[in-house]
């Protein structure tokens, strides 16, 4: 795996912010933190628990952001 993908979301009950991997079927990465750059730190840290050869980490975090909006009309 050279690259991965985190889906970002606000968290709208706490503030701050929802990152999630699939990293196959059975298998995801979720964190949380309550800035951008507190989020990129918590996606690190959660790499190097996951993967525990430095061989199957990815190289490359992709970080896509999602945002939901609602308005009445």
């Amino acid at each position: 795996m050279t690259e991965i993908i985190f889906n970002i979301e606000e968290d709208f009950e706490s503030g701050g912010y929802i990152a999630e991997a699939k990293i196959s079927e059975s298998e995801q990465i979720v964190t949380q933190a309550d800035s951008i750059d507190e989020l990129k730190e918590m996606i690190k840290d959660s790499l190097l628990c996951h993967f525990e050869n430095a061989f199957e980490m990815p190289h490359k975090v992709i970080m896509k952001f999602t945002r939901e909006e609602v308005f009445a009309f």
